[in-house]
């Protein structure tokens, strides 16, 4: 709770920080939830002949549209967590949980996805397809608790509401 003494964040730099930091959350949210229920699962449609430069238009392609926002979203989640200001809509253990579910994202995408992509960037094969949408299912759920989370933030903010 602030009191008198507590110093006070700058109100709208915190507020356009949780809505820039939302919007990213939200868009990986989105992508990943297209890419594991219908992105990935077509990939054993492509066909062998196309496979490998499928593979690689998808890897450039979807890094254009992904790497901003878990750049952004990253950056947010450790300014948030690192922030020695109280913030009114979120204690510093719900934000440093967001920047722990931030930081195990980033660590399964280059531990689990990124290794599969790697197998069939030399042709499709089903066993590295079916550990990608498997493993991914991992991000899937993690993305979708930090969606869960930045909403409970935003709501607090809007509703001016104590952690």
């Amino acid at each position: 709770m602030l009191d008198a003494r507590t110093p006070r964040p700058n109100k709208g730099l915190m507020s356009a920080l949780l809505l820039s930091h939302a919007l990213a959350t939200w868009g990986m949210v989105a992508v990943i939830w297209f890419v594991q229920v219908v992105h990935y699962p077509l990939f054993a449609a492509v066909g062998l002949d196309a496979f490998v430069r499928y593979e690689a238009l998808h890897t450039s392609r979807i890094s254009l549209i992904v790497m901003p926002l878990m750049i952004a979203e990253l950056a947010g989640a450790a300014a948030l967590a690192l922030s020695p200001e109280p913030l009114p809509f979120a204690g510093r253990t719900e934000r440093v949980v967001g920047l722990g579910l931030v930081l195990a994202i980033w660590a399964s995408t280059f531990l689990l996805s990124v290794p599969e992509h790697g197998r069939l960037a030399g042709g499709f094969d089903a066993d590295a397809h079916r550990r990608l949408v498997a493993t991914n299912w991992v991000r899937t759920v993690l993305w979708s608790a930090r969606g869960v989370l930045v909403t409970g933030w935003l709501w607090r903010s809007l509703e001016g509401a104590q952690p």
